[in-house]
């Protein structure tokens, strides 16, 4: 009997505990999906995350708790991961068309704007007046560089749903970037009246009102962000900055300090207090707390950049610590030559040289001119070593070979020296204005200002002229550029986002402060701040004439200070102008001169690295060149745009957070 019972009550827990099981599962899945629910409200994504993996786990059908997950991704830049979730959960949700948006969004965030504009168009096809796939769409065209056809799309949008928190914010920021600040305050200003409680609303009237330079207006919205919201750690960033921007420079690192403590890895709150020690004039205290930023993430560009200025500006020649960092930079410098990137190498070089002239990797610098094909240049740095006692056996050996071998050379020929007669025939100031901030970076400008001064000094034509980069206004920064002399002035202004950084030079003339051009450059990855810079300097210096001077005439023949290392090449032909005619277009790049101060023509024979000879052709009857005269290349005007243009990451990363 025992035994019957023992079967029976066997089979009963054989038949319960599956459907036990089968009825739990879903209900243990959906606690975890609410839990995930309340951590994404409070914007605690990572913890989110850890619910909705459990959710699927339990139950891999859950389609919400799918869909969870990747916005979760979404939100915290997790592009790749966020679009293979979302694509699950397409497949568990297939006539759900928020879905749908969702892969929109991620896949323009990827770049991958082709596929996104055909699932948007599917999706507007269906549904004309889909408010999510409209967002989309206007998203689409800010990537795609077509910030007005996206501010059409908004206001037709916003016409079907005049209080949609996120259309007024997106024709705000739209508005802003294309410049109707006026606009831009209008908008933001409605969404303001129509959402007065919503700290989003707030945080987004604190940037526009300080990118109108609004800083009062600006600090209150951002302090009343934080009062409907005391942990919106963006808001909280926002008012830091805005607070260094008012010149509150304690404030400001108090802020920061707080931000530090919650996250240590925050490299913008590193960047700012630092930004505000040096303000302070507390160099000291910056150079430590920037080294300690640099220990956590040794490639934030834009903390190096400052904490090297201030170590340059604020210590000798001999202080270890420029040692130090500079011996970062040769170590860069080898593993870029290694993969043979021979342009980033000279740069990290260059960089290293500046904080430490004397160190022996002078000679890792030498060698790498010498393997491009500047043996002068590579034995004038040789015979610097042995100037500073660091030469050897090999490098006295090969200063005796180099000075044997460039014995026929050009510059013998004609018993010059070229060193002494070198001349950079432009002077150009590079400034920012003091409120550029980026989206990431404070005074992004001014470092990034530095960085395009510093790269100009190895540009051989060009004089940077030694102004502070930081000016108040633009009329400030003309007089001085004027009263300095210089023939142009360039403003800097930077936008960004965690990944992405476009930089802006605007080129004005030195004599009237009227438009001369503008470059753009936009950069990606490691390196970007950089990468942008140089692309500014390489855009510059392309668009400049070139400008020489006749040194030395032989009948028909002449000597001219430019040469390989210039961009002269055998067969050029340049003008030969009076000495001094030349003047500075009012309006754009160009020289100008009438045509009877054009003396005659050169063609260049004969290239050395600093110098160049040619045959001389007069230009009329009299010959009238003379030893001094400018040499002028002008350059071929084209009806291509200046500069690579791209779409502005600071607006395509705010829009983002708008979801």
């Amino acid at each position: 009997m025992s035994r019957l019972k023992y079967l029976f009550f066997l089979l009963c827990a054989l038949t319960f505990f599956p459907a036990h099981i089968a009825s739990q599962s879903p209900f243990t899945a959906a606690v975890h999906y609410e839990q995930g629910k309340n951590f994404m409200a409070d914007e605690n994504w990572y913890s989110a995350i850890e619910s909705f993996l459990e959710c699927v786990r339990l139950n891999p059908a859950h389609a919400e708790g799918t869909t969870a997950l990747a916005e979760c991704y979404y939100e915290l830049a997790e592009f790749d991961e966020a679009l293979n979730w979302v694509r699950k959960a397409r497949l568990l949700a297939r006539s759900n068309t928020s879905v749908a948006n969702l892969e929109v969004f991620t896949l323009i965030a990827l770049g991958r704007l082709e596929e996104a504009s055909a699932l948007v168009s599917s999706i507007l096809t269906r549904e004309p007046y889909n408010r999510e796939a409209l967002f989309a769409a206007g998203e689409l065209d800010i990537a795609r560089n077509r910030p007005s056809e996206a501010m059409l799309r908004y206001r037709d949008a916003v016409r079907r749903y005049p209080d949609d928190r996120r259309l007024l914010i997106s024709l705000a920021l739209v508005s802003l970037s294309l410049g109707d600040n006026e606009t831009s305050l209008s908008y933001i200003n409605r969404a303001l009246e129509q959402h007065p409680d919503d700290y989003r609303v707030f945080y987004f009237a604190a940037y526009i009102y300080s990118m109108n330079n609004k800083l009062t207006d600006a600090i209150s919205y951002a302090q009343t962000a934080l009062y409907y919201k005391p942990a919106h750690a963006p808001s909280h960033s926002l008012l830091a900055a805005l607070r260094y921007r008012n010149s509150q420079y304690e404030e400001a690192a108090r802020l920061c300090d707080i931000a530090i403590t919650n996250n240590r890895q925050d490299m913008g709150a590193w960047y700012l207090k630092g930004l505000s020690f040096i303000r302070l004039g507390r160099s000291a205290e910056a150079l430590t707390l920037l080294s300690n930023a640099v220990a956590i993430n040794e490639d934030d560009e834009f903390i190096r950049a400052i904490l090297e200025e201030t170590l340059i500006a604020s210590t000798t020649i001999e202080d270890p610590r420029r040692v130090r960092w500079a011996s970062w930079h040769f170590n860069k410098a080898r593993g870029y030559r290694s993969r043979n990137l021979i342009d980033q190498s000279l740069f990290e070089y260059r960089r290293g040289l500046r904080l430490y002239p004397d160190a022996a990797d002078r000679r890792e610098y030498a060698e790498l001119l010498r393997l491009q094909g500047y043996p002068a240049r590579y034995l004038e740095e040789l015979r610097f070593l042995q100037e500073q006692g660091k030469a050897d056996r090999p490098i006295n050996d090969a200063v005796e070979a180099y000075s044997s071998l460039l014995s026929n050379a050009l510059f013998k020929q004609w018993q010059v020296n070229p060193i002494e007669l070198a001349e950079r025939h432009w002077k150009i100031a590079v400034f920012a204005l003091a409120g550029q901030s980026s989206f990431v970076h404070a005074d992004a400008g001014s470092v990034a200002a530095g960085v395009v001064r510093e790269l100009l000094v190895h540009d051989r034509n060009i004089t940077s002229v030694n102004l502070e980069l930081r000016q108040a206004t633009f009329s400030q920064g003309f007089r001085q550029a004027r009263e300095e002399g210089a023939d142009y002035f360039m403003l800097v202004s930077v936008t960004e986002n965690e990944r992405d950084i476009s930089v802006k030079g605007e080129l004005f003339t030195g004599r009237a402060g009227s438009p001369a051009g503008t470059f753009y450059a936009y950069r990606t990855g490691a390196d970007r701040l950089r990468g942008a810079a140089k692309g500014i300097v390489e855009q510059l210096s392309a668009s400049l004439p070139l400008r020489g001077r006749l040194l030395i005439r032989k009948q028909g023949q002449a000597l001219i200070n430019k040469g390989k290392a210039d961009g002269v090449v055998e067969g050029a032909v340049y003008d030969v102008v009076k000495k001094g005619r030349p003047q500075i277009a009012n309006e754009g790049i160009a020289l100008v001169y009438g045509a009877d101060e054009l003396v005659g023509k050169i063609t260049i024979d004969n290239v050395d690295e600093e110098i160049a000879a040619g045959t001389l052709e007069r230009n009329g009857f009299f010959d009238r060149i003379e030893n001094g005269d400018e040499i002028i290349l002008q350059v071929e005007k084209t009806n291509k745009p200046s500069g690579e243009t791209a779409a502005n990451p600071e607006l395509r990363a705010l829009l983002r957070t708008l979801r």
